[in-house]
């Protein structure tokens, strides 16, 4: 019998480029935070036999293509997460345009292979979202959120927790274009991961994935690399931002690679847009 697929994304990205980070009073002078993260990713994944998708700010790309290189020589798929990790509905139609453009051209030229994904900032969408990937040359979209609404964060507003058609989630997307879901705990309805497998524990992520796998939905998961390692203490940094970061992080990451799940990347994910979904019965309700 097969094992039930499941996705482990990273969302690749500095301690620096987190919303958080630049509205804080302090600064750090350590550079790139987190990239020690990545490193260990790609040995825990390596160990586990797993492929991931590593959602990448361009700019890093430029900076450290080595890195990036790195990633992509050991089998996992390079996807965009913007050039400058800003928040999409905060630029004008052109900046928007760039920050996909320039991401996808970066990131492109220095693996070698074409760039199909991409993961707003925040989940963050801006205006006419799937048309504009479209048109920048992506294929898939991996930045719908299913939960609840989240006061100051996001949610409330999708309903698709399995791989669609993107005009399943906004009429007016291109048909032929996906959107592959992070996903959330059923009932509950709070992501799985991100900030969450830090407040609640890994037995929560992995009871989740259970529960998922159970009704024939793949989970959609993802970490930073700056929740990986140890951080600076920075002035005006929000508490929550350093909850069970390091060596807890790095254990949990361990945990979920050794669930009896076989690891694919989101791409592979956004393949099976469209096919069968759960029974209405069977879809976490809304509270």
């Amino acid at each position: 019998m097969s094992q039930p697929r499941a996705a482990l994304s990273v969302d690749f990205e500095y301690f620096t480029h987190l919303p958080a980070y630049r509205g804080a009073r302090g600064t750090t002078d350590r550079p790139a935070v987190g990239l020690d993260g990545v490193t260990f990713l790609r040995d825990a994944l390596r160990e586990a036999g797993a492929a991931a998708t590593f959602f990448t700010v361009g700019e890093i790309a430029e900076e450290r293509p080595r890195a990036v290189e790195r990633v992509a020589a050991e089998g996992h798929e390079v996807a965009s997460h913007t050039h400058t990790h800003r928040h999409l509905s905060e630029l004008d139609a052109a900046d928007r345009r760039e920050e996909l453009v320039r991401s996808k051209e970066r990131l492109e030229a220095v693996t070698g292979e074409a760039v199909a994904g991409f993961r707003a900032p925040s989940f963050d969408l801006g205006p006419d979202h799937f048309g504009t990937l479209a048109e920048a040359g992506y294929e898939y979209d991996s930045s719908v959120v299913p939960c609840r609404s989240i006061p100051g964060w996001y949610g409330g507003e999708f309903d698709a927790e399995c791989p669609v058609p993107a005009s399943a989630v906004d009429p007016t997307a291109p048909a032929d274009f996906a959107e592959v879901p992070v996903s959330v705990m059923p009932r509950l309805r709070l992501p799985l991961t991100g900030t969450w497998i830090r407040f609640f524990g890994v037995s929560y992520t992995l009871a989740g994935m259970r529960l998922l796998a159970r009704r024939g939905v793949a989970p959609v998961l993802y970490v930073h690399p700056w929740e990986l390692v140890d951080l600076p203490a920075v002035d005006g940094v929000p508490k929550r931002v350093y909850v069970r970061t390091g060596a807890y992080m790095r254990r949990a990451v361990r945990r979920i690679l050794a669930e009896p799940f076989e690891f694919v990347t989101v791409r592979d994910l956004a393949e099976t847009a469209g096919e069968a979904e759960p029974a209405p019965s069977e879809r976490s309700d809304r509270p």
